[in-house]
């Protein structure tokens, strides 16, 4: 492990601060670092991942830029390749990370969005849910090897954690907690709420229950579209649903509360990555929201702490009539379901885009095929994207 930290040795650090690992070293995971360090509770790191020269280098440009900032905290870099379950085990062990935050996917879902816009909003139109393979592979990679390693590393998942999730429960290796979907659209939401009843945002609080297709959908049309959804709104802790329009409030979202996307918007889901680091890092019990708490499927509200979140829904919502709301707007992202074994079944409507336009039919996949579909996915995708370069 190569250390570029003087500035804190073991004594320089408060007992019981964790270390942080952040494996996949993309724009995302740059976004959660620089924050980290920004705090002294998870100003502890080490980063992962195959090209250790680059990611060193990546951590050293946080690590200068805090210190201008008169932060100093400390930024390791370790070899890690997921692939090898065995060696990645080994590393774990070695390391010991209290927390690992995993940002790494085989495809990023900005990669369509550089398409030409109108075949963009085409193959849009799948949804999120055939891209799955991409997204649980690695995962159930860096699943494995955090079992073997014995360390009881709380994972935090970025990669598409409201599906990835549900789907490693059904084998005992979902991550602890995921991060972004459900969080990145409660700002917003929180805020035009506060406009409609002509209150501050600060004295607003939501409590959202809902899926990656909900928070996907209405900051792009300003309507909910197929998603089930369940919101509660409360202002000073009395409650105000009630009084909310929700069509007026969603509208703002495609309007004046209308965001940067893309690149630019990862910065947001960064900011619910920390949220829920931090709540971790400090066993706070901070109110916040995230998707597959405990491997549940879909997104909600939770209260955060050492190992991850517990639910903190609305009154008269139950924990089963969540999950159930949840489920059903999975449908709408393109999974149907998710068998006992680990099986998942996508919907026929949302997959025969990616047939018509890839030439890609996964209509169910084994969670041991999950790699192979991948290899097959990213194939025709690149076939298909090679057309309009």
């Amino acid at each position: 492990m190569n250390h570029h930290s003087a500035a804190e040795g073991p004594a320089g650090r408060p007992a019981g601060k964790p270390l942080i690992m952040l494996v996949g070293m993309g724009d995302l995971s740059a976004r959660v670092l620089s924050m980290l360090l920004g705090d002294p509770a998870t100003n502890r790191v080490v980063l992962a991942g195959r090209d250790t020269e680059t990611i060193r280098r990546r951590g050293n440009l946080a690590l200068f830029t805090a210190t201008n900032l008169g932060l100093h905290g400390s930024v390791d870099t370790v070899h890690m390749d997921l692939r090898n379950v065995e060696a990645t085990a080994e590393t774990l062990a070695r390391v010991r990370p209290d927390i690992v935050f995993m940002g790494g996917s085989l495809q990023s879902w900005r990669v369509i969005t550089r398409l030409p816009r109108e075949v963009f909003e085409e193959l849009d139109e799948a949804q999120f849910g055939p891209w799955l393979p991409m997204h649980l592979t690695l995962n159930h990679l860096l699943m494995q090897a955090v079992r073997a390693s014995g360390t009881g590393a709380r994972v935090v998942n970025a990669s598409f954690p409201d599906a990835v999730g549900p789907v490693l429960d059904k084998v005992g290796l979902a991550p602890a907690i995921g991060v972004g979907n459900v969080a990145n659209i409660v700002p917003a939401l929180t805020r035009g709420s506060a406009h409609l009843l002509g209150v501050g945002a600060a004295d607003v609080e939501l409590r959202l229950v809902a899926q990656h297709y909900f928070s996907h959908y209405v900051p792009r049309f300003g309507d909910a579209g197929n998603g089930a959804y369940h919101l509660d709104v409360r202002v000073r802790g009395a409650e105000a649903s009630a009084d909310i329009d929700h069509r007026a409030l969603f509208a703002q979202l495609d309007n004046r509360l209308k965001r940067l996307g893309g690149v630019e918007g990862q910065l947001l889901t960064a900011s619910s990555a920390v949220r829920v680091l931090r709540g971790m890092a400090a066993d706070s019990g901070v109110l916040a929201h995230a998707p597959a708490p405990s491997g549940l499927p879909g997104g909600y509200p939770v209260r955060v702490h050492r190992d991850g979140g517990t639910l903190d829904l609305p009154e008269g919502v139950t924990a089963e009539q969540a999950v159930r709301l949840n489920e059903v707007c999975q449908r709408a992202d393109g999974i149907d379901r998710i068998d006992d074994d680990a099986t998942v079944h996508f919907a026929e409507r949302e997959m025969s885009v990616m047939k018509r336009l890839l030439g890609y039919d996964c209509p169910s996949m084994k969670l041991g095929d999950c790699a192979e579909w991948a290899d097959e996915l990213a194939q025709k995708y690149a076939e298909f994207a090679a057309r309009f370069d």
